[in-house]
């Protein structure tokens, strides 16, 4: 399978970078991934909140790889259990779904254009997280899916 993270921003901090890192290199046991990073826009140098989410929205679609099922990281999408987000990519899986896309928006959300794309949208909770922390957080649950479906240890 393949996973597509699309996040709006730069991870900057080291720690960042390097539990992404490891989660990714994790996860490539069982799958190709790839992040990508769109440009943040500024709001106030973009026009505006919408213009400024117009523009990353385009960046966001442009990433997605063609027939890539699409997740968005949405505060106001379906919470899931670990066991219910590796059963729901083992469903993608069994029904030949190779590739699937995260998205993570910016900090003003993402635009219509990238909503309309999503084919589901999951949320972490009603907390909102840091952008960099959520990248962190859905890499380890993509991670912890796998070892779930494979029926492997994990430590709880």
């Amino acid at each position: 399978m393949r996973i597509t993270v699309v996040a709006v921003g730069r991870l900057k901090e080291r720690f960042w970078t390097d539990a992404c890192a490891e989660y990714a290199k994790r996860l490539s046991a069982y799958a190709n991934v790839r992040v990508v990073e769109v440009p943040d826009r500024d709001p106030a140098k973009s026009g505006g909140e919408e213009a400024g989410r117009a523009l990353e929205g385009r960046a966001i679609l442009a990433a997605i790889p063609e027939r890539s099922h699409v997740v968005l990281l949405d505060i106001g999408g379906t919470e899931r259990t670990s066991e219910q987000i590796a059963a729901g990519l083992d469903g993608l899986m069994t029904r030949g779904t190779s590739s699937v896309t995260f998205v993570i928006g910016g900090s003003c959300g993402v635009s219509e254009g990238v909503r309309r794309r999503a084919d589901e949208r999951l949320s972490f909770g009603r907390i909102t997280l840091p952008h960099n922390l959520a990248r962190v957080v859905l890499l380890e649950q993509v991670y912890r899916a796998f070892k779930i479906m494979r029926g492997e240890p994990y430590h709880k």
